[in-house]
């Protein structure tokens, strides 16, 4: 199997090409600040994970900014921290300011012009339009889960994505898709029948997160530590013909 076997790239957003990890730590910095002792990055990434995936499965339809200002209140909540409903909404509006990862925008570039790019994203469209003014690229087609009326690694999401694909000719075994969540992306990708690539952009730390333990050993097909990588081998894999 070689990286030159697909036509279309599937790609997650946050936490593959958008940092999400830091922008979810500083978006919470106002909250650690008022703790008797700081939150460590991995334990507030833990406590994020924990109750966004809950609130994902309890209100499915519920728009991403909203959400998170929920995940917002409930994590102030746990860590007995005063918020205002102001806080609470700009943590839910922070997703615009997450910063892209160094390599992404000139990554996507690049396999634009080898691929068809397509978003498969747990966010809200204005959310994700906002970020993707960061990685200066058209995608030919973002699907989102205000688009599903749910959250992956809901199945119904790769479902939605497959099915619109299809009506513009796009067949499985054409898709290469590509994500960082182990959770969220490479589970319900086995189950949807797709190849996938790891970009493993937590390979020198421990732990999961802001993603939740998958469940079992999800599989994938190729694996990289960064869009770069990924590229790199898609020239290697181009000069060997």
């Amino acid at each position: 199997m070689q990286l030159g076997n697909f036509k279309v790239l599937t790609f997650d957003c946050y936490g593959t090409i958008i940092d999400w990890e830091t922008g979810i730590l500083r978006a919470l910095d106002p909250l650690r600040a008022r703790l008797p002792q700081r939150i460590a990055d991995e334990a507030a990434l833990e406590t994020f994970a924990r109750h966004e995936s809950a609130q994902e499965a309890e209100t499915p339809a519920m728009v991403y900014s909203d959400l998170l200002a929920v995940v917002h209140r409930r994590v102030a909540s746990e860590w007995h921290v005063q918020a205002s409903d102001a806080e609470h909404l700009a943590f839910g509006q922070s997703v615009g300011d997450w910063p892209a990862f160094p390599d992404a925008a000139s990554a996507l570039r690049y396999l634009k012009r080898h691929y068809k790019l397509v978003i498969l994203s747990n966010v809200d469209r204005a959310s994700f339009a906002r970020s993707n003014r960061r990685l200066d690229v058209e995608f030919d087609a973002v699907y989102t889960a205000e688009d599903v009326g749910s959250y992956k690694p809901n199945p119904k999401n790769f479902i939605f994505m497959l099915e619109k694909l299809a009506a513009q000719g796009v067949r499985t075994q054409d898709i290469l898709h590509t994500a960082q969540s182990l959770f969220h992306d490479h589970a319900p990708a086995n189950q949807a029948g797709l190849v996938s690539a790891w970009i493993d952009r937590r390979h020198d730390q421990q732990g999961w997160g802001a993603t939740m333990k998958p469940p079992g050993t999800p599989r994938y097909d190729f694996r990289f530590e960064s869009m770069a990588d990924m590229v790199r081998a898609h020239k290697e894999a181009l000069t060997k013909g």
